[in-house]
This record gives structure tokens, C-alpha cells and sequence, in this order.
């Protein structure tokens, strides 16, 4: 809704989700045949002023320090997942950076400008959103950083 309100274009994609599936960006990437680079995972952490989002690719992991660095944070861990699923309206596994109950500080791993579309969450299990990067970013009014790591 979010995407179709800003008169931005995008695709969505659904797959047949496995529930015994623990990684579900590696999952979504297998079942669209999207290179894992391309797929973003919606991650929550909690840094001093509260809850902010990280989306970066599924091929590696959240530096959480560059997180923080990139919030003008001093850190950030992960934040606990029954607190993530209250604020944001979305399961684990189903997070999509869109739409959520309340606009968090977003942070958008940098390697998605290197791509004319990326692939992220689009709120559930099973259902991926394809759009330009700078449509993600503008939305939630992100900003960008390396935040992700090989992982």
C-alpha cells in the first residue's frame, strides 16, 4: 500500500513458504531464483533512542556497530522478538520495512543502490516486494550506510 501510495513502482512476488524454514531470506531468494545479494532481510535493533530498522542483504549479516555509527548511536543490539513484532504489526520472518505500525529510523544497507531493483519482505511469509532501491529509501526515509557484513 505504501508503494502504491507514492505512485512508485514495484512487483510482488509469492512462493510457496516452508514452515519448518528458519532462514527466510535464503528461502525467498531459492524460490524466486534471485541471487541472495538482491534480497534484503528487515532486521530491528535497538539503539539508544529506541527501535530502528536495518534492512540489509540476506548473503550477510547486520554490523551492528555501523548501525549505531550510522544513528548517531553509541550501540545497538538486536532487539527482542515478541517487542519487534508488537511495534512493527509483522511476525519475524514476514517484517517488511513498509508499512509498519510505527515509522522507525531506517537504515539501508549501501550496497542496495548497486542494483537497479532489490527484493525485501512484503509483511508476511511467502511474499516478496521487487522495487528500485530509491523508492524503499525515499519511503521510509532512510538513510543509507555499509551496515551489512559478510557473514
Amino acid at each position: 500500500m505504501a508503494l502504491t501510495k507514492a505512485g512508485a513502482a514495484f512487483t510482488l512476488h509469492p512462493y510457496e513458504h516452508d514452515p519448518a524454514a528458519q532462514a527466510y531470506g535464503e528461502e525467498a531468494a531459492d524460490a524466486l531464483g534471485v541471487p541472495y545479494e538482491r534480497i534484503f532481510k528487515t532486521l530491528v535493533a535497538e539503539v539508544e533512542s529506541g527501535l530502528a530498522v536495518a534492512v540489509v542483504p540476506v548473503a550477510g549479516k547486520l554490523d551492528l556497530k555501523a548501525l549505531a555509527s550510522a544513528l548517531d548511536s553509541k550501540r545497538a543490539a538486536m532487539a527482542d522478538a515478541a517487542k519487534v513484532e508488537r511495534v512493527t504489526g509483522y511476525v519475524v520472518g514476514g517484517i517488511s520495512p513498509l508499512g509498519q505500525r510505527k515509522q522507525l529510523p531506517t537504515v539501508v544497507d549501501s550496497s542496495a543502490l548497486g542494483f537497479e531493483t532489490i527484493y525485501f519482505s512484503a509483511g508476511k511469509r511467502g511474499l516478496q516486494i521487487e522495487t528500485a532501491p530509491d523508492n524503499l529509501i525515499t519511503i521510509t526515509r532512510a538513510v543509507t550506510a555499509p551496515i551489512g557484513k559478510a557473514g
